[in-house]
């Protein structure tokens, strides 16, 4: 198994399929991070993500017989728009599983892709779930599996977005940021630069509520993880692949976790300052930097921006989760006086000048005396939440703050 060489001729097979991408310096983010941070840009593809490399370049290496019989493939949705429009500019008939979970956007950029040749299966509420289904049907149908990380194939074809890196850009690079989700990304191009460019470190980047490759590598055993949060939908995945657990956890320098709610926070600055659109997986690079601020001073840094296939939906949940994670959103049950006048001496007495209150609901009537209420509280400086709890404490409002109360959280908000 030689990936590198597999990268060269992929390279070759995609020439006038998939143009390359460009990688550009983001001027903000350099001087951010007194460093030349560079964007390598795969969110501008045709189907808005790397995938369609992969998904190509195995899909073309099939035999005749194998693409007349038709192709089946389970993706969370950029590895299936991948695929769709390799169906449609191969001409082979493609059964393509999604999770249920999957945005909207991104089931209908499916169909837009591959048009008649693809066939769409929601099932499930995860990749895995999905990828169950699709194994099933591939095996009883006699159809090739076009895997979305853990084939050679495909991996190869991610590979070439580390030659286009290192033929663009001819001066060293220090660090390259990798997503990860089941890994084929990170094992294609970490190969292509351990023999083109040994000396760059390649940091590996996950969700923290997906870490799979790392708790992988730490175990020294690539183990399903039993539970995931969805929300990076693009690299939530239980079970990183078997191929890209071996070479990743002999190329990779470092894994860092990145909290959905910084991911949240990116994308949204994104959008603010660059008018980039960037979906959670594609915003996970750039979130890890302020992690490793210090070891990329005054270096040369280059974030994979893997996609953009972000549905405008999902808008109000990023910028709660955002919200969150940045102090500034807090959530509070609270046992309300049954009185006339109650609420507007919360607002005048517990209430800062700058303080919104986002969310008001009656949980439910304890008493004659008193009632809980869920509270949501939008603050303009995080360091006036203690204020609040101060002021609720002196003027006697019994409170529960949810924030610290995941379980209770999810069950009141959401």
């Amino acid at each position: 198994m030689n990936i590198f060489k597999e990268a060269l001729a992929a390279k070759n097979q995609l020439k006038g399929v998939v143009p390359a991408t460009p990688l550009t310096e983001n001027l903000n983010l350099s001087d951010e991070f007194e460093s030349t941070i560079l964007l390598k840009r795969e969110d501008l593809q045709i189907v808005r993500s790397y995938k369609i490399r992969g998904a190509y370049n195995k899909m073309s290496s099939l035999t005749e017989a194998e693409k007349k019989q038709g192709i089946v493939c389970a993706s969370a949705g950029n590895h299936a728009q991948g695929v769709a429009y390799s169906c449609n500019l191969l001409k082979i008939m493609g059964k393509i599983y999604m999770p249920k979970t999957t945005p909207k956007q991104k089931v209908k950029q499916v169909q837009l892709f591959g048009k008649s040749y693809a066939e769409i299966v929601l099932t499930g509420d995860t990749f895995d779930d999905a990828y169950a289904k699709a194994i099933a049907d591939a095996t009883q149908s006699n159809k090739a599996f076009i895997h979305p990380f853990d084939d050679i194939k495909v991996i190869a074809g991610q590979g070439t977005v580390g030659l286009e890196i290192l033929e663009s850009y001819k001066n060293p690079i220090d660090y390259v940021f990798i997503p990860i989700g089941g890994g084929g990304l990170a094992a294609g191009l970490s190969e292509v630069f351990k023999h083109l460019s040994p000396n760059t470190k390649i940091i590996g980047v996950e969700p923290e509520g997906a870490p799979a490759m790392k708790t992988a590598i730490a175990n020294g055993k690539n183990m399903p993880l039993e539970t995931i949060d969805k929300f990076v939908d693009g690299a939530a995945v239980k079970q990183v692949g078997n191929i890209t657990f071996e070479i990743c956890r002999k190329n990779l320098d470092d894994i860092i976790l990145v909290p959905e709610g910084k991911v949240c926070t990116t994308i949204l600055r994104l959008y603010n300052e660059e008018a980039m659109v960037v979906e959670p997986a594609g915003a996970l690079t750039i979130s890890a930097l302020d992690f490793y601020k210090d070891e990329i001073k005054g270096k040369t840094v280059v974030c994979i921006v893997s996609g953009s296939n972000n549905d405008i939906e999902r808008t109000a949940e990023i910028k709660e989760r955002s919200l969150l994670y940045e102090g500034l959103m807090h959530y509070f049950m609270i046992q309300f006086p049954q009185r006339p006048g109650a609420l507007k001496e919360f607002i005048n007495d517990i209430l800062g000048p700058n303080d919104d209150i986002t969310y008001f609901q009656f949980a439910k009537k304890n008493s004659r005396e008193v009632g809980s209420v869920v509270v949501g509280l939008e603050l303009k400086n995080k360091n006036d939440i203690l204020a609040i709890k101060n002021n609720m404490n002196h003027k006697g409002f019994e409170f529960q703050y949810l924030n610290e109360n995941q379980d209770l959280f999810t069950q009141l908000i959401g």
